[in-house]
């Protein structure tokens, strides 16, 4: 797609759906949507949801109440949503609307490697699920076309897709700058700081700005960073902890990450590694995508590590606690979950680790540290 094609505006699309009877999303962001989210927000039209399968059934529970539920997700969260399509939906005959960035679109731009198999597998998937799917145009003379046969399939029982490329959907107007009045230390400086403390341990840095930063301040081939595949930092954590049970393994997680697969604390809990370091950088958003608000505000996931089995959980809100608080947590079993309460980065994140180093070489220099 072009820089001359012009963008759907989101007041449109949110003007048209409600005209359809559509007013009730739940999703997990994409920054395609970054433009729609804050619309539906505003009145209390969207629930972020921990993941893709989730945001999909609270949908099919609207659509049971009556009018079309809709869920925006990425492409790359259609695995997480597969069990409640053809268990739930299909059977059941719940209709829902789906909204479906294409990260990844073989006919696109270049986009990252963890995009690329999912982007060409999408519209398949999607055939081979029996999901009707249309593509989005920026034009507003089709979208009335496109919206209403969409909505026929939904009415009549079927899920559909509207598969959204790069660049279709405005982006947001800028938001006006609010002065920065929490005391939080910025997520970058606590990854800084993270990394200054760093020695042998094995690293695995959750997907999102996380890895940038750590890539960006403090590389080492001892550092997994984990593009794609959010919520799975911890699980593949636990499974070097308890193959390698000499060496400290260090999960840096996100909240909406941890929010994701919060089921594996229970896991955790119940192999009990004594060298696993569980920390959660808590912003309360999906800083990535655009800022977009978390479900966890509210959730102490130090209490829900505790209630799961870990040893030790605790919280930090200045980098002043954090060495001490981290020595305390190394000289004692775990596991342990330190939750790092932060701001957004104060500026532009910098670039993903994979723009210098392939996906196999990072793995390759990990697995020879690993096996040192």
């Amino acid at each position: 797609m072009t820089n001359t094609t012009p963008a759907l505006p989101a007041d449109l699309l949110d003007r048209a759906l409600r005209d359809r009877g559509v007013d009730r999303f739940a999703g997990v962001p994409c920054s395609y949507f970054a433009g729609l989210i804050p619309l539906l927000q505003q009145d209390g039209r969207y629930v972020p949801c921990a993941n893709e399968g989730a945001a999909f059934a609270t949908a099919c529970g609207f659509s049971l109440a009556g009018a079309p539920g809709a869920v925006l997700l990425q492409n790359s969260g259609l695995g997480n949503l597969v069990n409640p399509l053809t268990s739930l939906s299909a059977p059941y005959d719940i209709g829902v609307l789906m909204f479906v960035s294409h990260r990844g679109d073989p006919d696109g731009p270049a986009d990252e490697p963890q995009h690329r198999l999912m982007g060409a597998a999408t519209v398949p998937l999607l055939d081979a699920l029996r999901v009707p799917n249309w593509q989005l145009s920026p034009h507003p003379d089709e979208l009335g076309t496109t919206l209403d046969a969409a909505l026929d399939a939904v009415r009549s029982g079927r899920t559909a897709a509207l598969v959204v490329p790069r660049g279709v959907m405005a982006k947001p107007a800028p938001a006006e700058e609010i002065p920065e009045t929490s005391q939080r230390p910025d997520t970058e400086d606590v990854v800084a700081a993270l990394g200054a403390l760093l020695r042998d341990e094995l690293v695995v840095s959750t997907t999102g700005f996380t890895s940038r930063w750590l890539f960006a301040g403090a590389d080492r081939p001892g550092n997994f960073y984990m593009q794609g595949s959010m919520g799975h930092a911890l699980s593949l954590g636990l499974g070097l902890a308890l193959s390698r049970t000499d060496r400290r393994v260090f999960v840096l997680d996100g909240d909406g990450a941890c929010l994701m697969h919060m089921g594996a604390l229970g896991t955790v809990g119940a192999q009990h590694p004594g060298n696993l370091v569980h920390v959660v950088l808590d912003n309360q958003q999906y800083e990535s995508t655009g800022g977009q608000p978390t479900a966890g505000a509210r959730t102490r996931f130090e209490d829900v590590a505790r209630a799961s089995g870990y040893r030790w959980g605790g919280r930090v809100t200045s980098l002043s606690d954090l060495k001490p608080v981290l020595e305390h947590v190394g000289s004692q079993p775990g596991p342990a979950l330190l939750v790092i309460e932060t701001t957004a980065g104060a500026g532009a994140a910098p670039p993903r680790a994979t723009a210098s180093l392939e996906p196999d070489a990072i793995r390759a220099r990990f697995m020879t540290e690993a096996a040192g």
